[in-house]
């Protein structure tokens, strides 16, 4: 029988799936973990228990997180629901809006900030500009195209059957088009037309075949013509689906009727995008032709123009970028999520985006291929991402957050050139809805029982949908809690995790008078290791016994840890007079050793268990285990 000491210092790995329990040669193996729930990991491979939320406002019902950052003093937070936008600054309502979105659109937008502008696309409503005017005054406007002479520089495409003909009635002003096959439709009507190259619109239609038109130039003639064209974008045609800057350039990537094709205005004139006579300034317009015709999910802006379609990737180089000097290359053949928008993030010079099977994966310029790949990021963490449906990348704590189609966030903690890359499980009392990274706040929206609310990440907090307050003189009696009427509590009272009843009228009462307070809804942080790495020649069968395990812990006022025989209370501190029941719990740095019983096989489980939801900081930086092995 053999005596073994091991030490776990680092957990690095993240949470890992449980496929993994045979692969004990892995890195991933000896620093990651069965369960980690409601816990971040820190760079250097400790764990500590993730920040609470504070409640901000409720809003209408479900909808989406988009942010708007002007400089680093001014940032806002746009939340997007059935119709209406609002606007947060501040942690407080600034203004409401009026929008054309629906609920069930939202999952579809997409956006491109410049500036005071915020331009938002979906491929059934005409696109819109959010801008921000003055002090708490925005408006929402749809796109202005540039005009020149009454001329709009927008883009324009051939639909219909190339040998269908129009025959004009006149050359000048408004005129009848006679077409020599169904063409038009109610939803032409307002929309621009160009015959012999000469702009116009449809001022009515009277039939399928036939309708009126203002012209802005003159034609040459009126015989019949198949030189004609028209608007790219329309109702009748769908609107763009994707839209970023790139190299001074409005990109939009794909429409609803074409949806694989790209646009790249005139240099440094955002709105023209006229193709010219191909000067190096001109727009650039082109269709991503392959074996498949995939739609466009995403454009962005990184060390070249990235395509994100759901059957692959792709990249538009050319420094500059101009008509005669640009080239577009798959890279790779992944695809991204097809049935909604998850805008990628940049993360150290990688792309990370939502790959329609599931995973997450890093679009990265290798110098050695001179080309990008596509690592999946979740290879050991499959069982943590049923599905993503949102993304968000929080730079001041590097941690990218995919929201989950259960509500729940899988939390990635990455540093590249350290080669750490840990996932970690995230839950709440409720489901998350959406995220978004403004200034240094994180923002959640959360469903709870029903009722949508935008709360933030913050790190006095030790409860989810939090308040906190302070009075100069102690009392028992805290108001403004409505948010959480007939919820049960967690409270900390100047410090000391306080038992309360249930909230009534956005009343609490202490039982004892306080000074500060925190209360919100309780949230647990769960921890349970891989089991004992014990490979041996004739394999891992072996039983083994855990005689104890040390835990180095840091700022941790309480312990619960289960060891086989249920969870327990770890005494922290040498108690030195009567314990007192309310007591603000000092935070304790150090080693805590407990011994335990009992046989199991390599392959049983967790040799321990941590779970605790008392609202108190916790931070665990290594674990030595101490066990006999039978040979």
């Amino acid at each position: 029988m053999t005596r073994l000491k091991t030490v776990k210092t680092s957990f690095t790995g993240g949470c890992v799936s449980p496929d993994l329990l045979g692969r004990g040669d892995l890195a991933a193996f000896e620093n990651g973990a069965l369960t980690l729930t409601n816990v971040l990991i820190e760079p250097t491979g400790g764990i500590t228990r993730r920040p609470g939320t504070g409640f901000i406002a409720h809003v209408p019902g479900p909808g989406r997180l988009i942010p708007f950052t002007f400089n680093t003093e001014q940032t806002y937070l746009l939340v997007f629901t059935d119709l209406q936008v609002s606007v947060f600054g501040d942690d407080r309502v600034q203004a409401i809006l009026p929008s054309p979105w629906t609920q069930e659109q939202l999952s579809n937008l997409t956006w491109a900030q410049s500036g005071d502008v915020l331009l938002v696309c979906h491929p059934d409503r005409e696109p819109r500009r959010i801008s921000r005017v003055g002090p708490g005054l925005w408006n929402v406007e749809p796109w202005v195209f540039a005009e020149e002479e009454g001329r709009p520089r927008i883009p324009f495409f051939r639909f219909a059957d190339p040998a269908i003909t129009l025959t004009p009635s006149g050359m000048t002003g408004r005129i009848r088009l006679r077409a020599s096959a169904p063409l038009f439709t109610p939803g032409h009507e307002g929309a621009p037309f160009r015959i012999h190259r000469k702009p116009g619109r449809i001022a009515a239609v009277r039939s399928g075949t036939e309708a009126e038109i203002d012209l802005a130039d003159t034609l040459p003639h009126t015989n019949p013509t198949a030189d004609w064209d028209e608007a790219a974008f329309s109702p009748q045609r769908g609107w763009p689906l994707s839209v970023a800057f790139h190299q001074d350039r409005l990109v939009i990537g794909g429409s609803r009727d074409l949806p694989n094709r790209l646009w790249l205005s005139k240099s440094g004139d955002l709105f023209n995008f006229d193709l010219g006579e191909g000067e190096d300034d001109s727009a650039i317009e082109f269709a991503i032709l392959s074996d498949e015709v995939n739609p466009i999910r995403a454009v962005h802006s990184g060390r070249h123009l990235q395509v994100f379609t759901t059957g692959g990737e792709w990249a538009v180089t050319g420094v500059p970028l101009t008509p005669t000097a640009i080239r577009l290359d798959r890279q790779t053949r992944i695809g991204s999520v097809a049935t909604r928008n998850i805008p990628p993030q940049e993360i150290d010079g990688g792309t990370l985006f939502a790959a329609g099977d599931g995973s997450i994966r890093d679009f990265l310029w290798t110098d050695l291929e001179q080309s990008y790949s596509a690592a999946d990021l979740t290879l050991t963490t499959r069982p943590i991402l049923p599905g993503t449906v949102d993304l968000e990348y929080d730079r001041r704590r590097r941690l990218l957050l995919a929201v989950q189609a259960d509500g729940t966030l899988a939390v990635l903690t990455l540093y590249r050139n350290e080669q750490i890359r840990a996932w970690v499980r995230l839950v709440t009392a409720g489901r998350v809805l959406s995220t978004a990274q403004v200034g240094a706040h994180l923002y959640w929206l959360v469903d709870r029982d029903g009722r949508v609310s935008v709360e933030v990440w913050d790190d006095a907090l030790h409860v989810d949908a939090g308040l906190a307050g302070s009075v100069d003189h102690p009392t028992a009696r805290w108001t403004g809690l409505h948010h959480l009427d007939g919820r049960p509590v967690a409270v900390l009272a100047d410090g000391a995790v306080t038992t309360v009843e249930p909230v009534i009228a956005g009343r609490l009462r202490l039982p004892i008078p306080a000074r500060q307070v925190q209360a919100g809804l309780a949230f647990t942080h769960e921890i349970e290791p891989m089991p004992p790495n014990l490979l041996a020649a004739e394999g891992q069968g072996r039983r083994a016994r855990l005689l104890a395990v040390t835990f180095r812990l840091k700022d941790t006022p309480a312990l619960r840890a289960d060891l086989g025989r249920g969870p327990v209370e770890v005494p922290l501190r040498r108690a030195t007079g009567p314990a007192l029941a309310m007591a603000p719990a000092p935070g304790f740095t150090g080693d805590r050793r407990l011994t335990a019983t009992g046989w199991q096989t390599s392959r049983a489980g967790p040799p321990w268990r941590i779970a605790e939801e008392r609202p108190l900081p916790f931070t665990l930086l290594s674990v030595t285990h101490e066990m006999k092995v039978n040979d």
